[in-house]
């Protein structure tokens, strides 16, 4: 188990649940349009927000936005360790730098010691794009470079008593991004930040980070997650909740189970499909419903659901627990079913 660090009011790693993570996309500096899209990614589910701080206007923002949310605000910043001190000032949950990156040796125990006397976390590591020279050098492009290169930035603050680390490691590729947190894993107890970097846009970055984040939280490996996405920040956190709910880390929801469909099928049941995961996305409530397509397999490969609808000829049949106890036209079925959804929610 890894050790516990915490975020604000979050705390990681420790048996905790896993966080979701998300980055807003609007400069930091814009505080209202900020503040507003950080309340609406809590609003679906994320519990930890980080923000990018690029110059002065952007530091003189994270006190006046920190006031105005209610979830853990992390500051990303790199090349200027002064940032990095008044981030931490201005009472940000945690910071993200590299040690590497802010200059001297000087501006590491600066920062270092800002972090010890505020208790404020830090995350730390590599990606695959800025892995030190020296680890290139001696192991290649692979997963012990990738993995050593962050471990070295962790004991850069190690050495000046900073605690509070969450270490990531990220790589686009698939392969790599999995090989590198199952060595770190074993090489330390840090929390570990997982994601696969630069996943790309919508389709195939949750495709890409659905087999690396699900390979290692199934592997018991991930203390928090962001699914990094070419795509509105809002996709990143709805894309989390899946994945978790996929590996079995989230069961506080209602689970809609379809089929594929195929020629025995007669009436819409994959629009009814949608139509019932939309109706019941925010609902916090452990359900099974089936949308399936005939009657031949519905209701017994969806025996342990609480609800469930297949279709037969000119009929959808309604059962519970395996077992049929209702049988209405195609005209009306989607609408008496919603009906009887609405009865559980």
């Amino acid at each position: 188990m890894t050790k516990s660090v915490k975020i604000g009011k979050v705390v990681i790693g420790g048996g905790n649940p896993v966080a979701i993570q998300s980055m807003a996309n609007v400069k930091t500096s814009k505080i209202a349009d900020v503040v507003r899209q950080i309340e609406d990614l809590q609003l679906l589910g994320c519990d930890v927000v980080r923000v990018s701080v690029k110059d002065e206007d952007d530091v003189k923002a994270l006190r006046e936005i920190k006031k105005k949310i209610a979830i853990p605000l992390v500051a990303d910043i790199h090349f200027n360790y002064k940032y990095a001190l008044a981030a931490i000032d201005a009472g940000v949950d945690k910071i993200r730098i590299n040690p590497g990156n802010i200059g001297s040796e000087k501006n590491v125990e600066e920062v270092a010691k800002a972090l010890v006397g505020s208790g404020v976390a830090v995350r730390v590591g590599s990606n695959s794009g800025s892995v030190e020279k020296e680890f290139l050098a001696r192991y290649g492009k692979n997963e012990i470079s990738l993995a050593e290169s962050a471990l070295k930035n962790v004991a850069a603050l190690e050495k000046y008593g900073v605690e509070q680390i969450v270490i990531s490691a990220k790589a686009s590729n698939v392969p790599l991004t999995v090989k590198t947190y199952e060595y770190l894993h074993n090489k330390t107890d840090y929390p570990l930040h997982v994601g696969v970097t630069e996943a790309g846009t919508y389709d195939t970055g949750i495709v890409k980070s659905s087999i690396g984040i699900g390979s290692l939280l199934l592997k018991g490996i991930g203390d928090t997650i962001r699914v990094s996405l070419s795509a509105p920040p809002k996709d990143e956190i709805i894309a989390a909740k899946r994945i978790l709910r996929s590996v079995g880390l989230d069961d506080n929801y209602v689970e809609v189970i379809s089929c594929p469909t195929c020629g025995r099928t007669e009436y819409d049941s994959i629009s009814l499909a949608n139509r019932v995961e939309k109706l019941t996305s925010g609902i916090k409530k452990r359900l099974k419903i089936a949308v399936m397509g005939c009657v031949v397999n519905g209701p017994g490969e969806a025996a342990d659901c609480d609800l469930g609808i297949a279709g037969g000829s000119g009929f959808c049949a309604f059962f519970k627990n395996g077992e049929i106890y209702k049988k209405v036209p195609f005209g009306n079925a989607e609408e008496e079913f919603i009906k009887e959804i609405e009865k559980l929610v």
